[in-house]
């Protein structure tokens, strides 16, 4: 059974989980969507599923915790509008039961996200006059909202503010261009297959930003090298220019996606991967300088258990033997909410003993928990992973994945420049 949350009902899943938009997502070409508040769910992937249930126990503690399988359908209103749901698979509920399901609902009870506007459905006593009017009123404003949106998408450096009213994590809804993107892109993707098939896999993985109020988000593509090695020649021909044209030949890592809260203005910026591929190595460092900095100071009180991290990282996959993470991302994330009681001169020592403290290490690499005021390093997305593990290859490697490495190895040197020069 894979490793989950909590006790449910399966009764009460059996009626459909809505997957809504993952806000938080920043890179990546995939559809990450949110199951409820500590899950998200991505298409299933048969090599990216067969890393997460074979990697090795060392690396668990910088993967995502791997949750189970469930089955995704669509559904199509009237008016055009899409949804997605979950339902468990066929045969498949004893490995749901311990899935915590306090934060999701059956559909009939839930928002309905859209490709075009939001629907009401929960309330059946509202009147039908009442959701006419409602939907001719949503329609009038669809047109500007994606008017808006596909200029949000074509903006590589975007900066949006964030609303005042309330918290300031309650606000992060429908801001993310990528994610818009990619759940637009999944929903007519699966609309075009409607006629073939409308059940598909997805995998259900751990939402790292869920500990986070106010997530401030860096993926990194990481490696010299992103073409699998089942990749065709035009396909391999189109990852190798890319690699060329940017710094992942240079130094093995470029900036695929960001989201940082600038609590000075208010604001949260994007950087999405067509920006990332274009910077120099001094504009990859830049970008990193911007990614700690809020806007008022730079987090300084970060870099030491950042650095740690992906150090602990770096020993960990020196000692994989035939790995290849080709095309793999790194997450960077970090609470950009202002913690008072943290001064802005801390000493990184001690804000690294107390995160160290907060983590339970002796209860397991699942255990393993970063408090709020730490960073967090996980790899992620491994639909081009290998290793000898894997029968089926035709290609077997011998060894660590030293593109990865040396992107990782230069990616701390860049960390520990801006560390060493902002305390000049």
């Amino acid at each position: 059974m894979s490793p989950a949350f909590g006790a449910m009902e399966v009764e009460h899943y059996s009626k459909g989980v809505l997957l809504q938009p993952f806000v938080h997502q920043v890179g990546g070409h995939s559809c990450v969507l949110r199951f409820n508040e500590k899950t998200i769910c991505k298409p299933l992937i048969q090599r990216e599923h067969q890393f997460y249930e074979t990697l090795p126990t060392e690396m668990r503690k910088f993967t995502p915790q791997y949750e189970g399988v469930v089955s995704v359908s669509f559904e199509e209103d009237e008016d055009g509008n899409l949804c997605l749901i979950a339902y468990p698979l066929n045969g498949d509920h004893d490995n749901l039961e311990n899935l915590d399901n306090s934060d999701c609902e059956p559909k009939s009870k839930l928002l309905r996200w859209t490709n075009k506007k939001t629907v009401l459905l929960e309330n059946e006593k509202i009147s039908k006059e009442w959701v006419r009017q409602h939907r001719k009123e949503e329609k009038m404003k669809s047109h500007k909202l994606e008017e808006e949106f596909e200029w949000l998408k074509k903006s590589e450096v975007l900066y949006y503010t964030v609303e005042k009213k309330g918290n300031v994590s309650s606000q992060f809804k429908h801001h993310n261009p990528w994610s818009i993107k990619c759940h637009q892109q999944q929903l007519q993707r699966m609309k075009e297959n409607a006629k073939h098939r409308n059940q598909y896999k997805f995998i259900l993985l751990e939402n790292l930003t869920s500990r986070y109020e106010v997530p401030c988000v860096l993926d990194l593509k990481m490696g010299t090298r992103q073409h699998g090695d089942d990749a065709s020649e035009e396909k391999k021909a189109n990852q190798i220019r890319k690699c060329q044209q940017s710094t992942s030949a240079v130094i093995g890592v470029r900036v695929c996606g960001m989201q940082v809260y600038q609590a000075g203005t208010g604001q949260l910026m994007f950087m999405n991967k067509y920006h990332g591929r274009k910077l120099s190595v001094q504009g990859f460092k830049e970008a990193l300088y911007q990614f700690f900095h809020n806007g008022k100071y730079l987090r300084r009180e970060l870099f030491e258990s950042v650095i740690k991290k992906l150090t602990e990282l770096k020993s960990v996959l020196e000692k994989q033997e035939s790995y290849r993470f080709y095309s793999s991302s790194l997450l960077i994330i970090y609470d950009g909410k202002e913690r008072q009681e943290v001064a802005v001169d801390s000493d990184p020592e001690d804000l690294e003993d107390l995160s160290e403290e907060s983590s339970d290490e002796s209860a397991g690499a699942y255990a393993y928990k970063p408090t709020a005021s730490t960073v967090d390093v996980r790899m992620i997305d491994f639909a081009h992973t290998t290793c000898k593990y894997y029968g089926e290859d035709s290609v077997v490697h011998e060894g660590q994945d030293t593109g990865y490495v040396f992107g990782l190895q230069n990616l701390i040197d860049i960390i520990k420049e801006i560390r060493d020069e902002s305390s000049e």
